[in-house]
């Protein structure tokens, strides 16, 4: 027995959630209530019905909303409350929403009382800043009840029953008590980054924050190159004892995440992959299937989705933690986008996603070394995906960095190369000669683009620095300088010698 006033020695557990805590930056919130809800059939009428009862403030969060029946829906919603005096606040993506959403749709909101933005539109001084979406899907109504989910708003996540179409398999959770207070400051921070923040008197009086549960969670909001979610993925790779069930849309093999999933397997860890059996940009397929050889060598099993396409993206570990949200297991989400993920602690929470995750793989089909392929129970025959448009900021970047990581290994000869990516030396080895071709025969073609992008770039600097110097005297600061004192110098030296 530890004696009066000796500090208490740290469990595993208490060091797990030190760990957790730190690297995503996100404390755990008690007090809360959790629902785990599955597709659009339960999401978007949850979604409705807590608009329709906001008494204050809505505040919604989505890198697509389309107009069409779906767009349609929460369009007159949202005007609805803001006609009653409701604050309601809509960002969407610029990319997500690019030649898809009419401007028609988002004046009509505005006339209705709606304020929108568009996040992160190109500007000629930024020419790579388009690069950094807004990738989180969620709803928070009177601080009181939030949705987090990897669902947009749109047709492809309803599917089509007439014409046989399913809809997109996808994952949300409903979240009610003090964590959605901390769902709304995320809302806050993405609104503030697209131009005037959000009045402290209108957030101070949007209620919450009170009880509604036992469980607690970590809202996990992560901001370009903050990367709290590849941190929290890592640790719980690490920290898994005896399964690691995960499910994502477009899985980047990066090598240190890798080596974690291959790490856990090889040490008796039941680590599983769920990944579209066939996506929405359809060349991202065999690029992702490049990627399993080391995954299924380390004994990970690798599943592919047979259904409409798999949008989800989602971890289960242990039968006790889970996460759920917008971010997809690829460098584009841990590192580029802002994303939004809840890490709830809570054993029958993730008992409710392990019978999930258990469904979902009676529609699946195991993928194995060789030419072997174990189909599903009941013959799961797959089926076309509904929809060409995309749905997630990182499935461009996620097939470039496939692409970049292929190339690598080639060059490089770090690891050995499967089958699988025969097909895509052959079509980039195709494509380099091309290019080479192109610019011997014809090198204006090649210096004309090349030229303007840096003519571009170098402007876009001269800009930035031209800005910077007014703001500098503007203020009245002076240039920054270092002032090295003799004991200082000294020591320096002697550290360096």
């Amino acid at each position: 027995m530890a004696s009066a006033g000796r500090p208490r020695t740290p469990s595993d557990r208490d060091l797990l959630d030190q760990a957790l805590s730190r690297a995503a930056d996100a404390p755990p919130v008690t007090g809360n209530g959790i629902r785990l809800l599955r597709n659009s059939a339960e999401n978007y009428p949850a979604w409705l019905d807590a608009i329709r009862s906001a008494r204050r403030t809505v505040y919604f969060e989505s890198y697509i909303i389309r107009a069409d029946e779906a767009g349609a829906m929460f369009a007159d919603a949202l005007a609805a409350k803001a006609r009653e005096g409701v604050r309601v606040r809509v960002i969407y993506d610029w990319l997500g929403d690019a030649g898809r959403t009419p401007r028609r749709y988002w004046r009509s909101l505005g006339r209705a009382g709606v304020a929108v933005r568009c996040f992160n539109p190109p500007q000629l001084a930024s020419p790579f800043g388009w690069l950094h979406r807004d990738h989180r899907k969620s709803l928070t109504v009177d601080g009181g009840i939030t949705f987090v989910s990897g669902l947009c708003v749109g047709q492809p996540w309803i599917g089509d029953p007439q014409r046989g179409i399913e809809p997109w398999r996808d994952t949300g959770v409903e979240v009610r008590g003090p964590a959605a207070r901390s769902v709304e400051e995320a809302f806050a921070r993405a609104w503030a980054a697209a131009g005037p923040p959000i009045p402290h008197d209108e957030r101070a009086s949007s209620g919450g924050g009170e009880s509604a549960g036992r469980v607690a969670l970590r809202v996990v909001a992560t901001e370009p190159f903050t990367a709290g979610v590849l941190r929290l993925d890592q640790i719980m790779a690490a920290a898994a004892r005896r399964t690691l069930w995960l499910t994502d849309a477009y899985f980047v093999g990066t090598p240190p995440y890798v080596h974690a999933l291959c790490s856990a397997a090889r040490d008796g860890v039941d680590v599983r992959l769920l990944v579209p059996g066939g996506s929405d940009i359809p060349i991202l397929r065999p690029l992702s299937q490049a990627g399993y050889r080391p995954l299924l060598e380390a004994g990970v099993r690798v599943f592919e989705w047979m259904g409409s396409m798999l949008h989800a993206k989602s971890a289960v570990v242990d039968e006790r933690w889970a996460r759920v949200g917008s971010s997809n297991l690829n460098l584009a989400s841990w590192l580029g986008n802002w994303e939004l993920d809840v890490a709830v602690d809570d054993a029958a929470f993730a008992r409710a996603m392990e019978r999930m995750y258990v469904d979902d793989l009676a529609n699946a089909t195991e993928i194995v070394l060789g030419t072997t392929r174990r189909r599903a129970r009941g013959g799961a025959r797959r089926r076309p995906v509904s929809d060409a448009g995309g749905g997630s900021a990182g499935r461009i970047a996620a097939g470039a960095l496939r692409l970049g990581n292929a190339a690598g290994a080639m060059i490089t000869e770090r690891r050995a190369l499967g089958p699988a990516e025969a097909q895509l030396a052959a079509t980039m080895g195709a494509v380099l000669l091309a290019i080479a071709l192109v610019a011997v025969l014809w090198p204006r073609v090649i210096a004309l683009p090349l030229t303007l992008l840096v003519t571009w770039i170098g402007g876009a600097m001269l800009a930035k620095a031209y800005a910077l110097r007014r703001r500098r005297r503007a203020v009245g600061a002076p240039a920054a300088r270092v002032i090295v004192s003799p004991a200082t110098a000294t020591s320096a030296g002697s550290r360096t010698s």
